[in-house]
């Protein structure tokens, strides 16, 4: 009653009847590309964070170094530049293979994002299990990479878990930038439908609910996550 003595209801139902018509593109750019985009560079991010964390905490200088510099020039530059770099500006050198559609740049620029923020969050994680572990490792015959792969890094994820999650559910508020580089994601078809009809509040406010249902879904997610691995923490 309220909203009608200062909308007219001739226009509310106008705009409900945008919202419900643009749910359903919406909806499909969340499901073709901006969950594809957000898994896919995760996994990768964290291919790279892990590989990124160890040569932080190798004893080969070289390693240490170019791990430090990678984290270092990632975390010290906006992602939309790195974007930009990857979609507009490798092609510029004229090299076949630096050339990337769309979705592929994507998964680039937010998979090195990633790598370089998670790869801290791992090496925390490591760095925070006791030395007595590595000693109980060597005490009964594993080699350093065994007592690694066997017992360090399974007592670092359950470690890392929290800060990831964050990590992840940042990742997918951040794929709305993929759409500077043309990728059809859910904010991009947002931008599209709101260019036809100039209904720019509206469905810039339903592209934000939608990113924060799925973000809720996520929190949801992770705190379930949390409490199970939390029966197997001593007490």
């Amino acid at each position: 009653m309220y909203l009608s003595s200062i909308i007219p209801a001739g226009r509310i139902q106008d705009l409900l009847n945008i919202a419900q018509s643009s749910l359903a593109p919406m909806l499909q750019g969340a499901l073709h590309y901006t969950i594809p985009l957000t898994i896919l560079s995760f996994i990768f991010g964290m291919i790279l964070a892990i590989l990124t964390a160890l040569g932080r905490l190798s004893k080969i200088g070289f390693l240490r170094g170019a791990a430090r510099f990678y984290v270092s020039a990632i975390r010290g530059t906006p992602l939309l530049v790195q974007l930009f770099i990857i979609f507009y500006g490798l092609p510029s050198l004229d090299i076949e293979w630096l050339k990337f559609d769309p979705f592929p740049s994507a998964v680039i620029g937010f998979s090195l994002n990633v790598g370089a923020y998670a790869s801290e969050i791992v090496r925390a994680a490591i760095l925070s299990i006791p030395k007595g572990q590595w000693e109980a490792g060597y005490s009964i015959g594993m080699t350093n990479n065994q007592t690694l792969k066997r017992i360090i890094l399974p007592q670092a994820a359950r470690v890392s878990i929290p800060p990831l999650s964050n990590t992840f559910i940042s990742l997918i508020k951040d794929t709305s930038l993929a759409s500077l580089i043309l990728v059809t994601e859910l904010f991009r078809r947002a931008q599209e439908i709101a260019a036809t009809n100039y209904e720019f509040l509206l469905l810039y406010t339903e592209a934000a609910l939608l990113y924060w249902v799925m973000c809720f879904i996520l929190s949801v997610i992770q705190g379930r996550i949390e409490a199970r691995l939390e029966r197997y923490v001593a007490k």
